[in-house]
C-alpha cells in the first residue's frame, strides 16, 4: 500500500497510488476528528485508532494527540514507547520503536527523501529503526535509512544522517558519538 509509484515526472504524476492516497485521506479525517484533539491521557483510544489503521502498537505506549503520522500502517511501537508532543513521523516506509524508545517533543522521523542523482528527482524511501531504551531528544531529525543502537542518547536538535552505536551518547550535527553510557538494561 504504501509503495512509491516509479514515475516520469514527479513533478505531474502522483508519487502514490490512487488506493494509498484514499487511505490517507481517510486516515487524515480520523486523525482531525478523533486523534488530534482527544484528551491528552487518552493514550489507549489513540493507539487504538493507529491499530484501526494498521499500525503495530505494543502495551502502555504513549502518542500524544498532536503526533502527526504520515502513514499509520507504516509505524510498529513496541512496549512502553513513546512519541512526544509534536513529533513528525514522516512513515512513507516503515518507523519501527523499539521497548521503552522515547521520542521526545518537536522531533521528525523522516523516511523519505528524493534521488537528487536521478534526472527526475525520483522519491524514495529507507526505514527508520530505533532500538530499545533508546532517547531521541527534543527536536531532533532522524535522516532515512538511520538506524539508532540500542540505549542510545541523541541530543536535543541533533541531525542523525548515519547509525548511531549502541549505549553511548551523540550529539550534533550531524550526530555523532560523544561518549559512552552504562548499560542500564542489564539491571
Amino acid at each position: 500500500m504504501s509503495s512509491i509509484l516509479q514515475v516520469q515526472d514527479p513533478y505531474n504524476q502522483a508519487s502514490f497510488s490512487l488506493l494509498n492516497r484514499i487511505y490517507r485521506l481517510i486516515w487524515n479525517i480520523v486523525y482531525i476528528l478523533l486523534f488530534r484533539f482527544s484528551p491528552r491521557m487518552s493514550h489507549s483510544w489513540r493507539s487504538f485508532l493507529l491499530r484501526c489503521f494498521g499500525a503495530k502498537i505494543g502495551n502502555n505506549c504513549h502518542v500524544y494527540p498532536s503526533v502527526k503520522i504520515w502513514a499509520p500502517w507504516n509505524l510498529q511501537m513496541s512496549d512502553h514507547a513513546c512519541l512526544g508532543e509534536y513529533v513528525n513521523c514522516y512513515s512513507i516506509a516503515k518507523i519501527y520503536l523499539g521497548n521503552k524508545v522515547i521520542i521526545s517533543q518537536g522531533t521528525t522521523l523522516c523516511t523519505g527523501t528524493r534521488d537528487y542523482e536521478s534526472q527526475n528527482m525520483q522519491l524514495c524511501a529507507l526505514p527508520i529503526e530505533i532500538s530499545s531504551h533508546t532517547w531521541v531528544c527534543s527536536e531532533s531529525f532522524i535522516c532515512p535509512g538511520v538506524a539508532i543502537g540500542e540505549g542510545a542518547v541523541i541530543g536535543a536538535r541533533s541531525v542523525v544522517t548515519k547509525n548511531m552505536p549502541d549505549w553511548t551518547v551523540c550529539v550534533g550535527n550531524p550526530c555523532k558519538p560523544l561518549k559512552k553510557r552504562k548499560n542500564s538494561a542489564q539491571n
